[in-house]
């Protein structure tokens, strides 16, 4: 299982350093795109000290099945240049499509059997890129099916739920009024409570409605998400299934977290620490490559 660097040019000359993963054997190979979620993470999911490390078990799984996999440092982290918190949500958007073209271009790879793996934000993003037509499959794990600023509501309700009863009007008020200046803002960066905020990318957030693109797309699709994800409701796989108008298959996976672990306790982001410590959930991973490695031989045998 080779790691071989590898470089993504994006559609304003930045450069994205990244991972490309290789199966055993004489390629050329099908070949899928790992998109991680929001925030400052690197090629492999991790951010500072908070290590969730998606992104090698699930290249070496997929490399197990036959499949390549390319997973690369976002604008502003890891090797890649650039201000993370200066990046637009439609930024993250166009280098993910820059980097399937990237990957469909190589001699290596079977440019007519390539997919998305989306984490996340990265499962917004890969329901846009299902309608490309370098795009052959695409995997949604913990992806939200409704307006954004909604997605982020729920989220944050999920959250302040565990916090004390007395605190709970308290840090509700402050998260409207800090959300009215965010929209309020034509800045990049603003900051909240003295800690700077990526401005720009929670306006396009919040605007965003993924629903046009999950319509929009014409390759079979699995969506996956936790009956313990507090972060994204499991009932958008509902949505997902009803809106895709071709193959969509939607498992929701009961002690699934949105940290891809199971964890059979109460559902929450406390548990986030306790969670870190076990490795992602090695069923979801089987799952995934195999559904995978199915769709892409037959995309690249038709």
């Amino acid at each position: 299982m080779p790691d071989v660097d590898m470089a993504v040019t994006a559609d304003d000359g930045l450069r994205l350093a990244g991972t490309l993963t290789l199966p055993a054997g004489a390629g050329p190979h099908p070949a899928v795109l790992l998109l991680h979620g929001s925030g400052r993470l690197d090629r492999d999911a991790n951010t500072g000290r908070v290590r969730t490390g998606y992104g090698p078990p699930l290249a070496a799984a997929l490399a197990d099945a036959g499949i390549a996999s390319l997973r690369y440092d976002r604008r502003g982290v890891g090797a890649t240049p650039g201000d993370w918190r200066a990046t637009g949500f439609t930024d993250n958007r166009r280098d993910a499509a820059a980097a399937v073209r990237a990957l469909a271009a190589r001699p290596d790879i079977r440019a007519d059997a390539v997919g998305v793996v989306g984490h996340s934000e990265g499962a917004v993003h890969a329901m846009a890129l299902g309608a490309h037509a370098d795009v052959a499959a695409v995997v949604l794990l913990a992806g939200f099916a409704r307006l954004g600023e909604d997605a982020l509501r729920r989220q944050a309700g999920m959250i302040v739920r565990d916090l004390p009863a007395f605190a709970r009007p308290m840090v509700r008020a402050f998260g409207e009024r800090q959300l009215a200046r965010l929209k309020k803002s034509d800045a990049d960066v603003t900051r909240v409570a003295g800690v700077p905020v990526n401005a720009r990318w929670t306006r396009e957030l919040l605007a965003h409605d993924p629903r046009p693109d999950l319509a929009g797309i014409r390759v079979p699709v699995l969506a996956i998400t936790g009956g313990k994800d507090v972060q994204v409701d499991a009932a958008d796989l509902d949505e997902i299934r009803r809106l895709v108008p071709g193959e969509a298959e939607v498992h929701r996976i009961a002690d699934l977290t949105h940290l891809l672990r199971r964890d059979p306790g109460r559902a929450s982001v406390r548990s986030y620490p306790r969670q870190l410590r076990r490795p992602v959930d090695s069923d979801l991973l089987t799952q995934v490559s195999g559904w995978l490695a199915h769709r892409l031989q037959a995309s690249a045998q038709a």
